[in-house]
């Protein structure tokens, strides 16, 4: 991880009650964030506004809606889970043009979310990825739910648990162990991402940071995992 990136998201991981504010950004390409740096920044001012009550709820007006239909310059991709209560860009407070969200339940990689993420990247230029877990995770506790012998998963809900698995700590119990599962999740799901050939060479050319990160709904706090 960027040294700049982990000293933006410290704030996060501290549960510091300081949130460093970040100017609007318009819709045009010019004026947004080109560095994971300044676009981890202005996420986590984002959500401070998010936390607080004071959404500015930007890049919705009739000017930048226009000013989209020529093309996009997102400043950041996100992969969250599909979970209704932990939308990206009202957690952060961002708007149409703002975000490339990419969201499958328990942030799941597949082929699929692997080729959008990289159309974000390669294509698209976009400096940082962040890998969005929550509180109360229904995938990674059904997952957990599982492992601890519940029956097979009806359809293609199965594929979900398998991939979660791994990230089950054997020595917790309950509560603790599914709350640790989503946590170690967004570890691994980081890890396997930032290991792709093609994100490791822009993340060791310091154009690329690729994060993790966990939203608590009893706090609307996006905090940084390590």
């Amino acid at each position: 991880m960027l040294t700049g990136v982990a000293a933006v998201g410290a704030g996060l991981v501290a549960g510091s009650s300081h949130v460093p504010m970040a100017p609007r950004i318009g819709g045009g390409a010019g004026s947004r964030p080109t560095t994971p740096e300044s676009a981890l920044r202005a996420l986590v001012a984002g959500n401070g506004r998010w936390r607080t009550y004071h959404e500015r709820h930007p890049d919705q007006t009739r000017t930048v809606r226009r000013t989209l239909v020529a093309g996009q310059h997102p400043f950041a991709v996100v992969l969250g889970c599909v979970d209704s209560r932990v939308p990206p860009e009202l957690v952060f407070d961002q708007g149409l043009g703002d975000l490339l969200t990419v969201r499958s339940a328990g942030e799941v990689l597949d082929e699929a979310v692997l080729g959008s993420i990289a159309y974000g990247v390669l294509e698209l230029r976009i400096p940082l990825v962040v890998i969005l877990g929550h509180q109360s995770c229904g995938a990674v506790a059904a997952a957990v739910r599982a492992a601890e012998g519940g029956p097979r998963l009806p359809g293609h809900m199965q594929y979900l648990v398998d991939q979660i698995r791994p990230a089950i700590d054997r020595g917790l119990r309950g509560a603790a162990r599914i709350d640790a599962a989503i946590t170690a999740n967004v570890r691994l799901v980081r890890e396997r991402l930032a290991a792709e050939p093609e994100m490791a060479a822009k993340v060791a050319a310091g154009a690329l940071a690729v994060v993790g990160a966990r939203y608590e709904l009893t706090s609307q706090r996006v905090r940084l995992v390590r």
